[in-house]
């Protein structure tokens, strides 16, 4: 008996079990290793970057398909958006911390960055509610821009 070896297994129920399973595991294995793994795109996972899709307003009325595609564009987009005010809101905090006695001073340019984009997330997502989707903020997007017609910027970032 060579050293590398495993040992013999005199028990027939487990060399049946392990032949089974080798008559099953072994064209499987060899179609993954062979046929899908060298036709795949190697990138990582954490940035996977997806297409850009047409938004609500290029969609026709009777496309069930361009909606839904819309719709999580805009479900993707939010939560990126809501992350960088999430990134914004942490720096603005951290400055704070570590700069407590001046950091009325040090920290006003996080502070005037985090407020221009909290505001034109408000402006994009605001008062959408938890289910929001493409069309609502479509909507929201244009009585705003009637009314600002009509009235005026509500904002320095409309101007």
């Amino acid at each position: 008996m060579v050293q590398g070896d495993p040992p013999q297994d005199d028990n027939l129920f487990r060399a049946f079990a392990r032949s089974l399973y080798a008559t099953v595991d072994t064209p499987v294995t060899w179609f993954r290793e062979k046929v899908v793994e060298p036709n795949q795109k190697k990138y990582p996972w954490y940035h996977r970057q997806f297409r850009r899709v047409p938004t609500i307003d290029q969609c026709y009325e009777d496309d069930p398909v361009c909606d839904f595609e819309a719709n999580a564009q805009f479900k993707r987009d939010r939560a990126v958006d809501s992350e960088i005010l999430s990134i914004l809101r942490m720096r603005y905090e951290d400055c704070m911390m570590y700069e407590q006695p001046d950091h009325l001073t040090i920290c006003k340019p996080f502070w005037e960055r985090y407020k221009n984009a909290e505001e034109a997330w408000f402006i994009k997502y605001g008062d959408l509610g938890a289910y929001a989707d493409a069309r609502k903020a479509l909507m929201k997007q244009k009585h705003r821009m009637v009314w600002e017609r009509r009235n005026g910027p509500l904002s320095e970032q409309t101007k």
